[in-house]
């Protein structure tokens, strides 16, 4: 299975036709910008708060104690996507109040950091051997799966709490917010699917938009913690949530979320912009660029062989 990809053609030279394209348009590739910035994916929904199901006993000496809640941040709440971008790490880090463990190593807490990306559309494919030659033979189209999936937690998330909220909250590669197109699911049975998430997971654990790190959030007081998240190069563009869920004997008493902003910068925004606002002058300036280094190439080469 394989997921489908874009790919572009650069070239070197044709400057000068270049540059007179880029003279026609480049006036108006601020505005559409400006116009595409506010028509950007919205991240995936924060789920609603999971309450005790079971009513607190007023006979129980916690019971008069405020309740704990979790409060977070993260080291930077927006990051430039430049030509040079090679990946990068942020730091969540933050604080339980009122929290009622009396150390670090107490290990009354647990807290999962989930970092979800940018919904995408997405279409996997299946390949079988047919008379010795493989060929795509099954499809799924996927209407929305995160672009980027981080899960770093105090310890396994399956012994953080049950399957049941795991489920609810989005917590886990099982339970990763992937939406089929309409009229995907039509006769298909429930091991189809999963056979079908359970690879794009497998690609993206490859391509590293997939990871979990179970010992990776480390408490370094009663209420202070921190943990760290690796964005790899091939990073999707787009808006980010960062949640961070606080657990005490396995049910989740609170959640909290942060957005964080991946944005191009620079070139890399300026081209993007022209490429999508005035594709034609685009393929114009790169079929341009290609032929001229061409010729470029061919005259450096008879003049070192002449």
């Amino acid at each position: 299975m394989r997921r489908a990809g874009w790919t572009t053609k650069r070239g070197l030279s044709g400057l000068a036709l270049i540059l007179l394209a880029m003279t026609l348009v480049l006036p108006g590739i601020a505005d559409a910008q400006q116009r595409r910035r506010p028509q950007r994916a919205t991240p995936l929904p924060v789920p609603e708060r999971i309450l005790p199901s079971k009513p607190a006993d007023p006979a129980d000496p916690e019971a008069k104690l405020p309740r704990e809640t979790v409060q977070a941040d993260i080291s930077t709440r927006r990051i430039a996507i430049t030509s040079s971008f090679s990946g990068t790490e942020i730091v969540v880090f933050g604080a339980v109040d009122n929290s009622r463990q009396k150390s670090a190593e107490a290990g009354l807490y647990d807290i999962v950091i989930v970092l979800v990306g940018t919904p995408t559309r997405l279409v996997a494919r299946q390949k079988s051997r047919v008379a010795g030659v493989w060929l795509n033979t099954d499809q799924m189209r996927f209407a929305s799966v995160p672009s980027f999936y981080a899960i770093v937690s105090t310890r396994p998330v399956d012994e953080i709490s049950t399957e049941e909220v795991l489920k609810s909250t989005g917590i886990g590669f099982d339970f990763a917010p992937m939406t089929l197109e309409k009229g995907q699911e039509k006769g298909r049975s429930a091991a189809d699917i999963k056979g079908f998430r359970d690879a794009i997971v497998r690609l993206k654990q490859k391509d590293r938009l997939f990871s979990e790190e179970e010992y990776g959030v480390a408490f370094i007081g009663r209420s202070l913690f921190r943990a760290a998240v690796t964005l790899p190069a091939n990073i999707t563009v787009g808006p980010f949530e960062t949640r961070v869920y606080l657990f005490r004997n396995q049910e989740l008493i609170h959640q909290y979320s942060a957005r964080l902003d991946l944005e191009r910068e620079g070139i890399e925004d300026t081209l993007h912009a022209f490429a999508f606002s005035y594709p034609f002058f685009y393929g114009l300036a790169t079929v341009l660029m290609a032929i001229g280094s061409g010729l470029l190439a061919s005259s450096i080469f008879r003049r070192v062989t002449g």
